[in-house]
């Protein structure tokens, strides 16, 4: 008899180990980023929370923070860095002063199209891009999208470079930002994005430049009445996690990570591609003028061989003619 109650208790212990162990696989994950509820980032975000879960058998969980609730960019990606956050995505132009050769996505007119996006981003140079980071504490995961920028204005149409000058325009921090609306004669003004729709209601700048999922999710039609489709860049989304708790992780779930963030990524590229007409016929019936087709051609003219040239001069050409070349 005691030797069956000992037998007993040695299952009994054996059984609460292993759902202890169980539990403590569990791996929280937290993912913060600028974007409000209403916008593509998140509900990719809601998809690639139910990717994980399903791969990982529920072993990583993520809870979602959209809406700046852990702080703009910057901050998010620094607590990224130090292990206070483990998970954020932002655009790509927020990681250029930790890795320079990012500013190569941000180039006025490098890119033809999505197709050509693509080929860019999920190729070679695209990882290359995320493997840099790895020296500053960030795993790349993915790129996720934004998408081809667009210039909305609270003073008039704008179709030529001529129409820009003078208006005080918000952008990133980014200094290649910053120098492309120099040289279009305008006044950049860099704030983040939680600050911007209050910095347009009061006119303390006059304009801005997002994908028009951007401007269409944060509601910057109500404060801006003129919408051109320039198209004068095109913006990915980063998503990073914090390297040293990425490596802790078994190779099943660090293959369960990736495979998950690269499969939302696509799913919110397709999302963003069918959605754009939709977003363009409510602007229109919210009152906003969207001009749709832009002769890229003056702009390219005054921008494009200046700012390349200042991203040559600092980091050579090798990564801007592998771009070109895929361009083909």
């Amino acid at each position: 008899m005691k030797l069956f109650n000992l037998k007993t208790l040695a299952s009994l212990i054996a059984a609460t180990c292993v759902f202890s162990a169980n539990t403590q696989a569990a791996t929280n994950l937290r993912f913060g980023y600028e974007a409000p509820r209403s916008d593509s980032q998140h509900i990719a975000a809601e998809k690639f929370e139910a990717l994980l879960n399903e791969k990982t058998n529920g072993e990583i969980k993520l809870k979602l923070f959209p809406d700046s609730t852990l702080g703009n960019a910057q901050a998010m990606i620094a607590g990224v860095r130090g292990g206070t956050i483990d998970i954020e995505m932002s655009s790509s132009s927020n990681f250029t002063g930790l890795e320079p050769k990012i500013n190569v996505i941000d180039i006025p007119f490098i890119f033809k199209d999505r197709q050509h996006v693509v080929k860019v981003l999920d190729g070679e140079i695209g990882q290359g891009l995320l493997d840099a980071l790895e020296a500053k504490g960030l795993k790349g995961l993915a790129f996720w999208d934004v998408g081809f920028r667009a210039f909305s204005n609270s003073k008039h149409t704008v179709t030529t470079p001529d129409d820009i000058k003078g208006l005080k325009v918000r952008t990133n921090q980014n200094p290649m930002y910053i120098e492309t609306f120099s040289l279009l004669g305008t006044n950049p003004v860099p704030m983040p994005l939680a600050e911007l729709y209050t910095a347009l209601e009061t006119r303390a700048v006059d304009a801005q430049e997002h994908p028009i999922g951007i401007f269409w999710s944060n509601k910057l039609f109500e404060v801006q009445k003129y919408l051109s489709l320039t198209n004068h860049g095109y913006t990915p989304l980063i998503v990073v996690m914090n390297k040293a708790k990425f490596d802790k992780l078994s190779p099943e779930l660090q293959t369960a990570l990736l495979e998950a963030a690269k499969e939302a990524g696509q799913f919110q590229r397709d999302l963003n591609e069918k959605g754009e007409q939709e977003i363009i016929a409510g602007l229109r019936q919210a009152g906003v003028e969207v001009t749709e087709t832009i002769d890229q051609a003056p702009f390219k003219a005054i921008i494009e061989e200046k700012v390349r040239k200042s991203f040559i001069d600092k980091n050579g050409d090798e990564l801007i003619k592998a771009i070109d070349e895929l361009a083909k």
